[in-house]
């Protein structure tokens, strides 16, 4: 009998954490948003009208003129030497002593995630993350089989005494943050706050993922210290960082700085991941960060980003409702609102798209119960005069979709 005449058996099923684990809602309202016309203040995107071309095109052919070999071949896992001695020397000036062999590079520091998650996390234990929470960290820890739990916290943060408690209970392998214009909310944990963080892990034994893809885009005050910097966290702090805010999100370079133990079993993962990041593209980044100021660019970009945060925040007490709060992001990429709680954000949605603008519903960010009042706003991709024109469309499908009505 032929296989055509045979029933057809069906193939095995998606891993169950591949089932269980949904898509990015930003990348999915991103997809239902292109249209040119909408005004979208959903996604994290930084302004392309302010990259570097000419610098990095130039640094491009650099390296490709003058060692194409090197370039186009495979390379370290670790990642190209000159690179990482230029990003020590920069953390190091930046308060965090470093050398270049403490470093790991990564294909963006989102890779850096998905290697923590495989080198610490075996399934079914637990980590701990802010509430609310980066998305793609929450997808990367579920892929992985953890079971995330949020810790308590109040507009500085998680609450170090909470955090306690967790850790005493629930013996989590990490603690996830972002605590310098945080994503969603755009606060910054103070000094003191993560000294209280850096403290409760000595005593208790629990490792710590600093994420720090938007400290260089600071446009008031002073800035704060890492955590990966106190004295109590310097052992079982992992350092996360990224070119993607600073030079460009395309070139796809992070890195995580890491104990030698934790660093060395990333490594092994991402061997089995990617092999290496691309060398040209470090090559590349080494070469810039060699013959041009990145900090005069990230001051020309930081000056831009400040007038549109201003702009942003100009514009939503007109746009939101009235009791609706929000704070004023002292860097970063994003307001964090709260509208009434009868405002259900994900259910309008709908509504405030079809006025040709976009946000991202806050439900999401959260791995425990959701406030769904809550919406992300990015203020960085458009100029002030299409945020006012977006907060005015904004404005509009607010108010004629009114509280929880998402018809």
């Amino acid at each position: 009998m032929s296989v055509a005449a045979a029933a057809i058996a069906s193939v095995p099923p998606l891993a169950a954490r591949a089932r269980a684990v949904g898509g990015s809602p930003v990348r999915e309202i991103l997809a239902v948003t292109a249209r040119p016309e909408v005004i979208n203040f959903a996604g994290g995107l930084p302004a392309p009208e302010l990259f570097d071309r000419e610098g990095v095109a130039a640094a491009f052919r650099h390296v490709l003129e003058e060692m194409p070999g090197r370039a186009l071949q495979y390379a370290t896992t670790e990642g190209e030497p000159v690179l990482r001695e230029r990003l020590a020397r920069r953390m190091s000036v930046r308060g965090l002593p470093t050398d270049a062999d403490d470093l790991l590079v990564t294909t963006g520091s989102q890779q850096g995630l998905a290697l923590l998650a495989t080198a610490l996390v075996d399934v079914g234990d637990t980590v701990l993350v802010e509430e609310p929470c980066y998305l793609a960290a929450l997808q990367a820890f579920g892929l992985a089989g953890a079971r995330v739990v949020a810790v308590p916290g109040d507009a500085d943060g998680p609450d170090p005494e909470a955090l306690a408690e967790l850790v005493v209970r629930e013996r989590p392998k990490f603690l996830y943050t972002v605590p310098t214009f945080q994503n969603p909310t755009g606060r910054t944990l103070p000094a003191e706050r993560r000294a209280a963080l850096a403290s409760v892990a000595a005593r208790h034994g629990l490792w710590i993922i600093e994420d720090d893809p938007y400290g260089e885009l600071r446009y008031d005050g002073e800035r704060v210290p890492w955590i990966a910097a106190h004295p109590d966290a310097r052992d079982r702090t992992v350092l996360l960082g990224s070119f993607s805010k600073v030079m460009a999100p395309g070139l796809r370079l992070g890195w995580l700085r890491a104990p030698a133990e934790l660093r060395r079993a990333c490594a092994v993962a991402k061997q089995a991941a990617d092999l290496h990041t691309p060398t040209v593209n470090q090559l590349a980044a080494a070469r810039y960060l060699a013959v041009s100021d990145l900090d005069a660019h990230v001051a020309r970009v930081a000056a831009v980003y400040r007038e549109r945060r201003d702009a942003m925040l100009a514009g939503l007490p007109d746009a939101l409702p009235e009791g609706t709060v929000w704070e004023r992001p002292e860097g970063g990429m994003f307001v964090w609102a709260r509208l009434p709680e009868t405002y259900d954000t994900a259910a309008l949605l709908p509504r405030v798209v079809r006025e040709d603008v976009a946000y991202v519903p806050g439900a999401p960010f959260y791995a425990g119960e959701p406030d769904r009042s809550t919406l992300r706003l990015c203020f960085v991709t458009q100029t002030p005069e299409e945020i006012a024109e977006g907060l005015r469309r904004l404005g509009r499908g607010l108010k004629d979709g009114g509280p929880g009505d998402g018809a």
